[in-house]
């Protein structure tokens, strides 16, 4: 990702000027502000809705979306197991396990919360598969289902109580990330809003799962700020090792740490995102806290975030379902293709741009598409693929274009696909919505097929169904320590 040809709201030179205003600001403070505490009325919203969640209702619909993101999470996880960042963090679990309380998914291994839940978030963004939030750039679901599941067996929760924690995992996080300034504070900062937001979410999640009350939740949240942290040299990383560390492992680890910090009796500042020092002055920037409460419990955030239908690279999401859309206008094989000319932002053409990796390349993904008339998770894994001689005879028909005029159009990804075939015939799509987001939501059946590709390949067909059939009715489940069984491999 070239960042430096992106024009950012918040310039570099804007946020150091904040960080030298806040500098001043703290040497010039009264003793009295600079080392009293007091609670603002934001806090005192947010950690209330906070400490309630675990015994709130919610409603029908988010339920259902929340099922689906567990779900979605879980298989990211059984196919992740299988992949390099999966198989490190495995043996990672195995060497430093812990106390036998928690689950490590697709192994036999009982460890520590701790640990359980920065292996299985490793294993749930060992690649491109886990869900995200477009307008703050986090993924929520992998640290979140793993912080809950890691807490939630150590506290014994209920499946219902298990997706109330849930919930609040992706509602917090995300309006983190968004007070701070959104994706374009990262270019501004080099910090990674992924690894912010995902271990507020984490936290959340895992507090909630301890039954955390709101002055816990105050001092959980102190806690989550002093651990927040990444940089955006993570997208140098081409194995996706770091990249599954900063947006997924590291988080979750941090998140049920600070849980079980204050469950176990640790306390606290009231109030870090107010007052001298605090959490958004100590990232450079001064912000309006009052959007970590806004329609906080009338917005659900899970309901906004994405499945991918696709298992790459987010950028490379809409190119595929154009090519699935214009095959459904008229069939055509790879040898009839003469060219196929894509157009996406110009940020995000720099992501997918002749990548290494098969999943985050866009030029091999299109050519699998049009060779196998589909993509799947194994498909988009098969790195040996990227040097099949016929592979590369249909890439060299992509033409990639980073479009200046749809990066104006971001966060929404609008991605026009022109597919040229040899008799003259042009064939034209624009992706407006992908499938898998808020505008053009999968369905349940859709989000199920996709969890059976990837979880029957490493479990097998009727160990996957059960285990689907257990998370998508998991408001039953009495204790979250019944799916045990189901998420274990010897």
């Amino acid at each position: 990702m070239n960042t430096s040809e992106h024009k950012s709201k918040l310039s570099r030179r804007t946020v150091l000027r904040r960080m030298g205003w806040g500098a001043a600001a703290a040497a010039l403070a009264p003793a009295a502000r600079m080392y009293g505490d007091s609670i603002s009325p934001v806090m005192t919203q947010l950690s209330d809705y906070m400490g309630a969640a675990r015994s709130r209702e919610l409603p029908e619909d988010v339920i259902e979306k929340a099922k689906e993101h567990v779900l979605d999470t879980f298989a990211a996880m059984v196919s992740g197991s299988e992949l390099p960042p999966g198989q490190a963090a495995l043996k990672f679990a195995r060497s430093y396990g812990g106390e036998k309380v928690a689950t490590v998914v697709c192994s036999n291994v009982l460890c520590g919360p701790i640990e359980a839940a920065f292996a299985n978030a490793i294993l749930a963004h060992s690649d491109e598969t886990d869900d995200s939030h477009t307008i703050s750039a986090v993924h929520p679901g992998a640290s979140v289902v793993a912080a809950t599941l890691a807490a939630g067996e150590r506290f014994g929760i209920s499946g219902a109580h298990f997706l109330r924690a849930v919930t609040l995992g992706y509602d917090i996080g995300p309006r983190v990330v968004l007070v701070l300034g959104g994706p374009d504070y990262q270019v501004a900062s080099h910090q990674s809003v992924h690894s912010i937001g995902a271990v507020f979410s984490a936290s959340s999640a895992a507090g909630c799962a301890a039954s955390l009350d709101a002055q816990q939740m105050r001092w959980l949240l102190d806690y989550t700020a002093q651990q927040s942290s990444g940089v955006a040299a993570w997208v140098r990383d081409t194995a996706h090792m770091e990249k599954a560390f900063v947006f997924a492992g590291g988080p979750a680890r941090n998140g049920v740490m600070g849980a079980l910090l204050v469950q176990a009796g640790w306390t606290g500042v009231d109030d870090v995102f107010t007052g001298t020092d605090n959490f958004f002055e100590a990232h450079g920037y001064t912000a309006n806290p009052a959007g970590l409460v806004d329609r906080l419990g009338e917005h659900y955030d899970v309901v906004e975030t994405n499945i991918k239908k696709w298992s790459v690279g987010s950028p490379i999401q809409a190119t595929l379902d154009a090519l699935e859309n214009v095959r459904k206008r008229k069939s055509f094989g790879a040898d009839d293709v003469q060219q196929v000319i894509v157009r996406i932002e110009t940020r995000e053409a720099g992501v997918v741009d002749n990548r290494t990796m098969p999943d985050v390349c866009l030029q091999h993904m299109v050519a699998v598409m049009l060779i196998d008339k589909g993509v799947s998770f194994a498909s988009a894994h098969d790195k040996a693929r990227m040097q099949d001689p016929e592979v590369l005879r249909q890439r060299a028909k992509v033409q990639l274009i980073p479009d200046a005029e749809l990066s104006k159009l971001m966060p929404k990804r609008v991605t026009l696909v022109d597919v040229v075939l040899k008799d003259g015939t042009r064939l034209s799509e624009r992706v407006e919505a992908v499938r898998g987001t808020f505008a053009n939501p999968m369905t349940r059946e859709e989000v199920v097929a996709k969890a059976r590709d990837l979880m029957a390949p490493v479990l097998g067909a009727s160990p996957a169904g059960n285990l689907i059939e257990k998370l998508m009715s998991l408001e039953k489940v009495k204790n979250v320590v019944e799916l045990r069984p189901l998420l274990q491999r010897a």
